[in-house]
């Protein structure tokens, strides 16, 4: 037995269909983006210097490099799924949001991947060399 109308049944989940569980994903990464991002700058600030070598064996530790990757993937995804949802609200014509959609997305992995592997190479590399 169900409580919806028969109006309710015959327009199913309505126009945004999935739209609540985009909704929660933009929240959850935004609070995530914003929770990681407070404690990086508390992080940097309790460093004795920001200096190359400094932030490099920072981030050899597990408590630290953890972190910032997910800050990254936090960041990058809220990032991507803001700027896909502005696209389909204001670009009408189809191969222009095409275009759109697929710059976005090559740029959010591209350069999400780019800022993953900088932080891996910190922290498993070795030590950098002072001149």
């Amino acid at each position: 037995m169900t409580m919806e109308t028969p109006l309710a049944e015959a327009r199913g989940p309505g126009a945004a269909h999935a739209g609540g569980h985009h909704w929660g994903v933009e929240r959850a990464t935004s609070v995530a983006t914003l929770a990681l991002l407070v404690w990086l700058a508390v992080s940097l600030m309790r460093l004795p210097s920001l200096d190359q070598q400094m932030v490099s064996q920072w981030l050899r530790a597990p408590l630290a490099a953890v972190p910032m990757l997910l800050l990254i993937v936090a960041m990058f995804r809220h990032l991507r799924d803001g700027l896909i949802m502005v696209v389909e609200d204001y670009v009408h014509e189809e191969g222009n949001r095409l275009m759109c959609l697929l710059l976005i997305n090559f740029a959010a992995v591209f350069v999400g991947a780019l800022a993953l592997f900088s932080v891996l190479r910190m922290a498993f590399g070795e030590a950098p060399r002072t001149p």
